[in-house]
Parts: C-alpha cells; sequence; structure tokens
C-alpha cells in the first residue's frame, strides 16, 4: 500500500463527505478511493470513518488522524513543489473558491490565458456565495470581492473595484431620477448582504464623506442577483462594476451619481499564512494581480 496515497484519499474522503466525490477530486474510481481508506483503516487498526447509505463522517480518531496527517501531505507536497520550481514548467492541481457571479465570468476569463500557458497546471474552480474555510476545505486560494473582514488570511489586493449606484430607465421613468444620493432615503433600493453594514450607502463629494441609510423590499447575497432586479425595474442598486459593466454598456441600466465618489470594494486573492505557496499559486497570483490591474 502506498501510504501517503491512502492519506490523500483519506483527506479527500473527509473534505468532500463523499467518496465518489473524494474520486473525482483525485481523478481516481470510487473503488479505488475505498480501497485506500480500507487498506488505512486496516494498517492504523481502527474505524475512520462512519459510513451509512447516506453518508460518510470521522469518527473522533478520524478526526484526530486528520489534524496529524494534514500537515505531513502537505510537507511532502511542498517537497514536490520545490523540485517542480527548478523545471521549466508549472504543473499541478490549485483548488480555487470564487463567488458565483465573478466565478464564472470575470475570472474564468483571466484563468484561460494562464492555463493556455501553463498546460500541465490543472484549476479546479469552486463558486459559492459564502464564504469558505480555506484550509479545512483544502483549497489553495481564494477570490473574492469586497471590504475584507478580520481573518488570518493573508490578502493580496488584485485591483480596485468600484462600486455603481444603477437603476433601469423603467424605474426612473415611473419613480423619477433622484437629483442626489441623499434622495436615496425616499426610493426603493436593492441591498447587497456582503458589506458589513449593508444599508449604509457611502458617498464622497470634494471633502465631504456623507453615509445614506437606505431601505427597500428585497435583500441578496450576491450582486448578479442585486443586478437582475436593478434591471427588471424593481429598484436603485449598488452593485460592484463588474456585475453591471455590460447593463450600463447596452443601456439596461443608468448610473446614477458619476459626479459623486461611492466605496470601494477591492479584489483579493486569499491564502493561509502557513500553507506553503508553490509556484504554480504563486505563479497565478501574479498573473491575475497583473490581468486585473490592467482592466
Amino acid at each position: 500500500m502506498d501510504t501517503i496515497e491512502a492519506m490523500r484519499a483519506f483527506m479527500a474522503v473527509a473534505h468532500e463527505g463523499s467518496f465518489t466525490a473524494a474520486g473525482k477530486r483525485l481523478g481516481f474510481s470510487t473503488k479505488l478511493v475505498s480501497k485506500y481508506v480500507v487498506q488505512l483503516e486496516g494498517k492504523l487498526s481502527t474505524q475512520l470513518f462512519n459510513r451509512t447509505t447516506r453518508s460518510v463522517s470521522l469518527t473522533d480518531v478520524g478526526l484526530a488522524y486528520l489534524e496529524r496527517c494534514r500537515p505531513i501531505v502537505e510537507q511532502i507536497d511542498e517537497l514536490e513543489d520545490l523540485v517542480q520550481e527548478k523545471q521549466s514548467s508549472l504543473a499541478g492541481l490549485i483548488r480555487i473558491a470564487a463567488p458565483t457571479g465573478f466565478g464564472s465570468n470575470n475570472l474564468t476569463q483571466a484563468l484561460a490565458p494562464f492555463l493556455q500557458a501553463h498546460p500541465s497546471v490543472d484549476i479546479d474552480l469552486r463558486l459559492s456565495d459564502s464564504r469558505v474555510a480555506l484550509v479545512e476545505e483544502g483549497f489553495d486560494l481564494a477570490v473574492r470581492v469586497g471590504v475584507l473582514r478580520d481573518s488570518t488570511l493573508i490578502a493580496r489586493k488584485l485591483a480596485d473595484m468600484p462600486l455603481i449606484v444603477c437603476a433601469s430607465p423603467d424605474y426612473l421613468t415611473v419613480w423619477g431620477r433622484p437629483g442626489d444620493p441623499m434622495a436615496l432615503a425616499t426610493h426603493n433600493c436593492l441591498i447587497d448582504e456582503n458589506p458589513a453594514d449593508a444599508t449604509a450607502w457611502r458617498f464622497r463629494t470634494g471633502a465631504r464623506d456623507f453615509v445614506v441609510k437606505v431601505t427597500g423590499p428585497f435583500h441578496a447575497n450576491a450582486p448578479a442577483a442585486i443586478a437582475n432586479m436593478a434591471i427588471a425595474g424593481l429598484g436603485i442598486g449598488r452593485c460592484p462594476l463588474y456585475a453591471v459593466a455590460r447593463s450600463l454598456g447596452n443601456g439596461s441600466l443608468e448610473q446614477l451619481f458619476p459626479d459623486y465618489d461611492t466605496e470601494k470594494f477591492g479584489l483579493y486573492a486569499l491564502y493561509p499564512p502557513n500553507r506553503h505557496l508553490t509556484a504554480r499559486v504563486r505563479a497565478l497570483i501574479d498573473h491575475l494581480a497583473k490581468y486585473f490591474s490592467s482592466k
């Protein structure tokens, strides 16, 4: 039995909660993943997972083993990466977490030239509008848009992402165009719940900073949802530029208050502080910074 491969299989099942999903992640058959885990349990003379027909969960011993085998496997990966860094080409898997709207469009456009330049690199991109635990779920990198909350993760800013206040022509025809940001208090506003204080919209003009408290009938945790409701004429939205750029271009949304500066979101790459950054991950972060800073 290859103990390291068995440990990798065990870690994948623990992260995915499924032998089938672990096999897809590793490129193994479900049968081979199960075989590795059974052999590992036999070698250790203990049960690492509780198995039912519907679920797989770690036993107490399995949880303790996971905590101890993860750094061992990571150290072996680091040794392999040190060898790879001496080679002329990058190779290996990069697991990335990203928000759904940005990840499915803007991020994939940025990843395409990187993959073309490095054909031996594989990318596993997982999209979710919920924040993920990078270390626990086995991700190398997260790409996030917004104001960073307190975190133990290391963040590299890739670019600024301005927030655009906008509405559809139909909404403005029915409800009128607000003359300045303070008038937002009398309008239906669409609330993106990602910022810490989602109903406090900040503006700046000259040396004056001020906040407008807004209310409205629709709340969501994804900028794309806010943009779609604004296009439908349901209210005034505040979205990062990437979510509304196409709609502003085709006229389905109009920008409000272009003479006022709004709060800016940042586009960030985040990674765990205690994890060795492989050559391929460093190269990808550098590529993303160059790509998005030029937009």
